[in-house]
């Protein structure tokens, strides 16, 4: 019997492959089917199984392309009823791979179909636990995003998800391994941990929503300090259900390469938005007018989907050199099936040719400081909440950069401000957004809030009433 995780950083996500004399599973895979495809290859097994844990709402999972490719079969848990063939399984219900079995486990509350899969090696024994979004090592997944009608409210889905854990999973052996579907940066909890494998018996010790003395209890504790889920979540949650384009031709699609001309006169034709994958430091020198930067080298799918939202929105690429392929793979992976091709030769072809470029007015922290007037200077940090709780520059305004749809419009374009998030990556995001729609007054602060801590700009690690409007 062999184990292996194949964690994908970019989305916090966990799928697994298992393999038994000469049989493989492989549990929630990614949409690219390449990896599992070479592995089953490499080690001369047969899949005969793809488990789906739920119907995921931060990623497209490659399920239909695999069962296409393969032949094996699709499982889902009780209550999941997709448009496509694939075994419901009943509660208990065990599936044999090789010499081993994975029994089911229903376990609702992240969602109604939530299942987990209890992995008995060859003698019978319990040794591991595929547990999906439903147990997370230091967190629970999210009781708000799967509501089964108007009159189920998330309380409800907690209480549910209470159940789930306390009366079918704690009772099981502290030495069972947890191996979750997500950790540490995932919008599909709040508290996950950096590590993505642990005992039973340690997250009974330490994990938070498992320490809880009563029902009423758990379901505060998990639905305290909830963040509005992405609003993509839902898009991605129907295609898992529903179906979806393959990826070959959306890669295909992607992959089209675009000369200037061309690339001018689709997105005039088409309203395609440009999106730009590049780096903030070379983003800020030179780019094609009205483009969105959302950098690659970063959390580039979960941006993508909070940013842009819709999944059907045409899309043109920018990228830098050799960054084709992992762009175009990346937008799949959270649904952005509709992409038209990308700039071939990159940003380069663009400028060669004469076209207009736009810059982004960026400075460094030791420039701001010089600059800044305490009590004059209007800034914008775009980080999260808890960041700017913990320390920020006083008399700045905290507007979150996943929330820029709802504050943009509140700006006074007449009075210049500031932007810094972190370290640049998401004051980039926020400079393109703002450019695109007309903002130009402002400048942004290159290696954000970790530069500007550096200097001697006065500030506080209390989150204090913003005294100046923005």
């Amino acid at each position: 019997m062999k184990i292996e995780q194949i964690y994908t950083g970019c989305l916090a996500q966990g799928a697994y492959y298992i393999t038994s004399n000469g049989e493989a599973a492989i549990i929630d895979p990614l949409r690219e089917i390449e990896p599992y495809t070479k592995r089953l290859e490499r080690d001369k097994v047969t899949l005969s199984y793809i488990f789906e844990t739920h119907f995921h709402a931060d990623f497209v999972s490659g399920h239909l392309d695999l069962s296409k490719k393969t032949s094996a079969p699709i499982v889902f848990g009780p209550n999941a009823n997709p448009s496509f063939e694939c075994i419901l399984a009943t509660d208990n219900q065990e599936f044999r791979i090789g010499n081993i079995t994975l029994k089911v486990i229903h376990t609702p509350g992240h969602t109604l179909e939530s299942t987990c899969y209890l992995l008995k090696d060859e003698t019978g024994k319990e040794v591991a636990l595929f547990s999906g979004d439903t147990l997370f090592l230091g967190d629970v997944g999210r009781p708000d995003l799967a509501q089964k009608s108007a009159t189920m409210r998330q309380e409800e889905l907690a209480g549910m998800l209470y159940d789930s854990i306390y009366f079918k999973i704690l009772p099981l052996a502290n030495e069972i391994i947890i191996y979750p579907a997500h950790g540490a940066g995932s919008a599909c909890g709040k508290n996950m941990m950096k590590e993505t494998v642990d005992s039973l018996g340690n997250q009974k010790k330490m994990n938070y929503a498992l320490n809880q003395s009563s029902k009423e209890n758990f379901i505060h504790a998990v639905l305290d300090g909830l963040l509005p889920p992405p609003s993509y979540f839902k898009m991605n949650v129907a295609m898992n259900k529903k179906g979806y384009e393959s990826f070959e031709n959306v890669f295909n699609n992607g992959m089209e390469a675009l000369s200037a001309e061309e690339f001018e006169h689709i997105v005039e034709k088409s309203g395609a938005l440009v999106l730009d994958t590049r780096n903030a430091s070379e983003f800020t020198k030179n780019h094609i007018p009205q483009s969105i930067n959302i950098g690659i080298n970063g959390d580039f799918a979960p941006w993508v989907g909070a940013l842009i939202s819709n999944t059907k929105q045409s899309i043109i690429l920018v990228t830098e050199l050799g960054k084709e392929e992992e762009s175009v793979t990346r937008l799949a992976r959270v649904g952005f099936d509709n992409q038209i091709g990308h700039l071939k030769g990159g940003i380069q072809t663009w400028i060669d040719k004469g076209n207009e470029i736009d810059f982004v007015n960026r400075i460094s922290a030791l420039q701001f400081a010089d600059e800044f007037q305490i009590g004059k200077s209007k800034i914008i940090d775009v980080r999260k909440v808890s960041e700017y709780a913990n320390e920020h520059i006083d008399y700045s305004s905290n507007k979150p950069l996943a929330n820029i749809n709802d504050w943009v419009n509140e700006i006074n374009n007449e009075e210049h401000f500031y932007l810094h998030c972190a370290g640049g990556y998401r004051s980039m995001m926020a400079a393109s957004i703002l450019q695109a729609r007309g903002f130009r007054n402002f400048t942004e602060i290159e290696g954000g809030f970790a530069a500007i801590s550096k200097t001697n700009i006065p500030k506080s690690d209390l989150i204090c009433q913003n005294k100046v409007g923005i």
